[in-house]
């Protein structure tokens, strides 16, 4: 299975999933996946029709929320609306964690906590401590 690595009480990134991961993922208490890849970026990543499609077979909702570089407004809404256990995912997991960083911002959360939950998780977004206090982290 995937390297999934919690962010939050209600949210986990993971570089690419495959297939067989997705019951493993439902089993495991997962509600919701967020697919932060654009659909080509690899020729050998998952489709996102057939992510879409595992997803709900496994009983879990799934939203493609597509983006390279900073997170789309999309991208950071998927995240922000993640309401239970939610796996986003991405090649590596930085720009899955990016997005949930952002949407953490956009709701007033300081940016050093924000900051020291990604490094926990293994993603450095000290960089970006700045941006997130613009977005509206304390």
């Amino acid at each position: 299975m995937a390297d999934i690595r919690q962010v939050s009480e209600r949210f986990w990134v993971a570089p690419q999933i495959q297939p067989e991961d997705f019951p493993q993922l439902a089993s495991a208490g997962f509600k919701h996946i967020i697919n932060n890849r654009p659909d080509g970026e690899t020729p050998d990543q998952l489709p996102s029709s057939q992510a879409e499609a595992a997803a709900t077979a496994a009983g879990m909702t799934y939203r493609h929320a597509p983006f390279v570089g900073q997170p789309t407004a999309d991208a950071v809404k998927a995240a922000l609306n993640a309401s239970s256990k939610t796996l986003a995912y991405c090649r590596s997991g930085t720009r899955s964690v990016t997005a949930w960083a952002m949407s953490e911002a956009s709701q007033g959360e300081e940016a050093q906590f924000i900051v020291e939950r990604a490094a926990d998780a293994g993603y450095n977004l000290a960089p970006m401590a700045s941006l997130l206090k613009q977005l509206g982290a304390k």
